[in-house]
């Protein structure tokens, strides 16, 4: 079984957050599609690299749980691994918490597309990257 690795922390400021005084709904987006770009980097899948060749990958679905609001000032650490990989896609995971407290904060789990930014149309994931993919997937 593969393991989760850390693939953001920061900490949430002020203008993360609404006027109720808790983060906002695109910050938590915002956070995971951090972490989502370093795990694809574990992955294999150099940015620079697949840029200058114009490859990338497609998110083409996105499921969000709401687990504990969180407010400004406070630190959060998110972990991500993948579900399952698939001929040109993966399911992967994140979760953010709250490094403090421990507590969940909130999980994302992203189905994303290797995919050819010019042909617009999937690719297969490269064999060279299957390891390194296989050694992040965990079961849910």
């Amino acid at each position: 079984m593969g393991k989760w690795i850390e693939t953001y922390r920061g900490s949430i400021f002020p203008w993360h957050c609404d006027h109720m005084g808790h983060m906002n709904v695109m910050y938590y987006t915002h956070f995971f599609d951090q972490a989502a770009g370093h795990l694809l980097s574990a992955c294999g899948y150099k940015w620079t690299e697949m840029g200058e060749q114009r490859l990338g990958f497609a998110d083409v679905k996105h499921v969000v749980e709401y687990k504990a609001e969180q407010k400004g000032g406070g630190p959060i650490i998110l972990e991500s691994a993948v579900l399952k990989r698939g001929r040109t896609s993966m399911i992967c995971t994140h979760r953010m918490i709250n490094p403090e407290t421990g507590e969940l904060a909130a999980t994302s789990e992203v189905t994303t597309i290797y995919f050819d930014l010019d042909a617009r149309k999937s690719l297969p994931l490269r064999e060279d990257t299957w390891p390194l993919i296989d050694a992040l997937i965990v079961s849910d």
